[in-house]
């Protein structure tokens, strides 16, 4: 079945374009580079996997909960349009939800595998091309593995918010090589953190907590790689340069905290568009689930040197301005260890039924 077949509603175009600027850069230092990049170019060699091998895609998923959501975390939980709704409404708007969260999921990859391809090309040193040569591949393996599971479990696609290609549009046009680390690897690649880890961390459905976390896993290679390369870069701008950069990230961090309503949802229920932006907005849950999301943008934007006047007061009128001191390294072992001892759990419980199969195989052979 093709795709647009399962979209809710379909892209105005089919293939979307996006005219590209700035030049390809080839470096003829073959034997350089910076010893951090140079580490993390090879653990991304060695942490590769197969989304078709790691992940157990014979574990069911029920389309009207399938991530175990309460209640009181979805954004019509009392209102008058939820006292209406039976059991099968209520699963239904689950299975939308899931189906647009995952949708952006899968779109955002797809523009992180166009934005690494692009940093590839552009940018000017070797041991950055060969990184970003490996998270090319991790980011088509993340589009795979949520399009299955979009297509498999779920059966049903929405189509790219408008806000998510709005960012997209402005990080791919942009000439200057440092912009595709901007705004894919710091704002898209930082909130999608966010977003994966708060539903693998509250999700009782073992299917989508394998694929978060194992995506997750991979996610924390790639800010650490936008972080080392930018945190270089931006020493040597100048003021006014620096600002530019913070202009957009100002931008795009509104852009991507007014994307996360799941407007398109209410409204394929029946309810008009400015009446589901306000339920967003009053949403409890949702204030809670946008200040977590900023929790990966914030340090690291604080960290590669943008921290100007303007940024700081955007990021206090958005309300996140304090999670510029998490500790953004512990978060990202804390995802290679989940993802870890994932692994552990499950080989364990694979290799004890094995162990079991062989013991009744020779107890029966033994009967007879």
């Amino acid at each position: 079945m093709s795709t647009h077949d399962l979209y809710v509603k379909g892209p105005q175009e089919p293939l979307w374009q996006v005219p590209a600027s700035g030049a390809a850069r080839f470096s003829w230092e073959y034997d350089d580079g910076r010893d951090r990049l140079l580490a993390l170019y090879q653990k991304g060699k060695d942490k590769q996997w197969d989304g078709a091998k790691r992940i157990d895609w014979d574990l069911e998923v029920d389309p009207y909960d399938p991530l175990g959501t309460p209640d009181e975390a979805m954004t019509l939980y009392g209102t008058p349009h939820w006292a209406k709704m039976t059991d099968r409404d209520k699963g239904e708007l689950r299975l939308h939800y899931t189906s647009w969260q995952f949708s952006q999921f899968l779109h955002g990859e797809q523009g992180a595998m166009v934005c690494a391809a692009r940093i590839v090309e552009s940018v000017p040193d070797l041991d950055a091309k060969f990184y970003s040569a490996t998270q090319t591949m991790d980011e088509a393996r993340h589009a795979e593995i949520y399009g299955r599971f979009l297509h498999e479990k779920l059966g049903m696609l929405y189509p790219v918010n408008d806000n998510l290609q709005a960012l997209l549009g402005d990080t791919l046009r942009d000439s200057r090589w440092d912009m595709p680390y901007l705004g894919m690897q710091v704002l898209i690649e930082g909130l999608a953190l966010a977003a994966f880890g708060m539903i693998r961390d509250t999700t009782d459905k073992p299917l989508p907590k394998q694929i978060l976390a194992y995506v997750m896993q991979d996610e924390a290679r790639h800010v650490a790689f936008g972080r080392m390369a930018l945190r270089d870069y931006y020493r040597q701008l100048s003021d006014a340069e620096l600002k530019e950069r913070e202009e957009f990230v100002i931008e795009g961090c509104y852009l991507m905290r007014d994307r996360l309503r799941g407007v398109e949802v209410l409204e394929n229920f029946g309810i008009p568009k400015k009446e589901a932006e306000q339920l967003s907005e009053e949403s409890e849950f949702l204030h809670l689930f946008r200040k977590l999301l900023f929790s990966r943008i914030v340090p690291c934007v604080k960290d590669i040197g943008l921290w100007g006047e303007r940024l700081q007061k955007a990021y206090v009128d958005m309300g996140v301005f304090d999670l510029g001191d998490s500790n953004l390294d512990l978060l990202m072992a804390q995802d290679e260890e989940i993802a870890e001892q994932l692994d552990k759990e499950r080989f364990a419980e694979e290799e004890a039924a094995r162990v079991a199969e062989v013991e009744e195989a020779i107890e029966a052979g033994a009967s007879s």
